[in-house]
């Protein structure tokens, strides 16, 4: 079962994280959500954040941990927001069990399909040795020797945590993460297709959803509503996140 953060009270609204983030990210927008009359569950992935470690890893097997936790937790129809791989994991969600979703938000990604480009932050993460009980500030230096952006940077190190006095680890399953990577590209299958009301927002400095794309957005989610979130990249959630509260929680309540 999937580890989740609960709080409030009303129509349930799920949070499904991006590679490598985890429920935690979205703490702040959570509670918004919740004192806004939803209960918000926001989920850690397999392989992420305090959910379990396994060798399997593709849309497949992550779309039915999420729909287990939904039979689970007693969730028969939900409003749904996922982010990168997140996204990709809810718009499967979407064509292969309709009848779950309320609504559904899907973050700067595409159905499309995605080629490997996370090699830099691969090569970071896999260039710190925890046997050598590295700090917190010596694993960020590691990672800075490979990825530039410091808010990526920032954004890695909150996967680190205490996994014993003195001994700090990653929580995701990287040795996973690096056999099974071309997997989180995966488009969505010719013909799959999802007919209730679907918002796609993209940040106007990312190049996740561009212009051509859209056409084929359409083809799989017909009643799409397309917008664009100004002042930020990928992490639009996080780069603007008044305006991305406002996009999602307009179209949720709609």
């Amino acid at each position: 079962m999937l580890y989740s953060r609960i709080e409030g009270e009303g129509a349930p609204l799920l949070i499904i994280h991006g590679f490598l983030g985890t429920s935690d990210n979205w703490k702040t927008l959570s509670g918004q959500y919740a004192q806004q009359g939803l209960q918000v569950h926001a989920v850690d992935l397999r392989n992420h954040g305090r959910s379990f470690h396994s060798d399997v890893f593709d849309y497949t097997a992550m779309v039915g941990d999420v729909v287990n936790y939904c039979e689970a937790s007693g969730l028969e129809r939900v409003n749904i927001i996922g982010h990168s791989m997140g996204g990709k994991v809810a718009m499967f969600m979407a064509v292969l069990h309709p009848g779950l979703i309320n609504r559904l938000v899907i973050a700067d990604i595409g159905p499309r399909y995605y080629r490997p480009h996370h090699q830099d932050i691969l090569a970071g993460l896999n260039a710190v040795d925890f046997s050598r009980k590295p700090g917190r500030s010596e694993v960020e230096d590691i990672l800075a020797r490979h990825i530039d952006d410091a808010g990526t940077r920032q954004f890695l190190m909150k996967n680190l945590y205490w996994k014993e006095p003195g001994q700090l680890a990653f929580r995701f399953n990287l040795p996973v993460f690096n056999e099974k990577i071309d997997n989180i590209g995966q488009a969505l299958p010719d013909g799959a297709a999802y007919d209730g009301a679907v918002l796609f927002l993209r940040g106007d400095r990312s190049n996740y959803i561009k212009d051509q794309d859209i056409p084929g957005i359409k083809q799989h989610f017909p009643k799409a509503e397309i917008k664009t979130i100004a002042n930020s990249g990928h992490w639009l959630h996080a780069e603007n996140p008044g305006d991305f509260f406002k996009e999602t929680l307009t179209f949720i309540k709609g």
